[in-house]
């Protein structure tokens, strides 16, 4: 769990910033201020929950495997795909709709934030 975590995690970093160098090089000139400021929040949080799954990575090289781990790291990951993947296709699209899928995504954000929290409080030690 912990080097899937890890990799995924870095993955998604190294994606996150091929995306937005891809929005501020290439879709800069095509999207609207209001589309662009939309695509970067999907970056930014593509970023910070890239950065999670590593630090869940890093959790369960410390701590061990658990299932709260694990659910921890699979919803920081739907999470970016449900919250930014929905952001970066309604900013190009401009289809409206996409936007209620984004929630979803914040969800599984907070859910996964909460479920490494609470391993953490559940450790006695380490």
């Amino acid at each position: 769990m912990q080097r899937k975590f890890i990799g995924l995690g870095a993955l998604l970093a190294m994606l996150a910033v091929a995306i937005g160098a891809f929005g501020a090089h290439i879709l800069k000139s095509s999207l609207g201020e209001s589309a662009m400021a939309v695509y970067e929040t999907g970056v930014h949080y593509h970023m910070m929950h890239a950065l999670g799954l590593l630090i869940v990575g890093i959790a369960a090289g410390q701590w061990g495997d658990s299932s709260r781990l694990r659910w921890s790291g699979w919803l920081l990951l739907a999470g970016i795909v449900l919250f930014s993947g929905s952001l970066y296709a309604l900013s190009i699209s401009g289809i409206k709709v996409l936007g209620a899928i984004t929630p979803l995504g914040g969800v599984c954000f907070i859910a996964g934030w909460l479920l490494l929290a609470l391993e953490a409080f559940a450790r006695r030690h380490a």
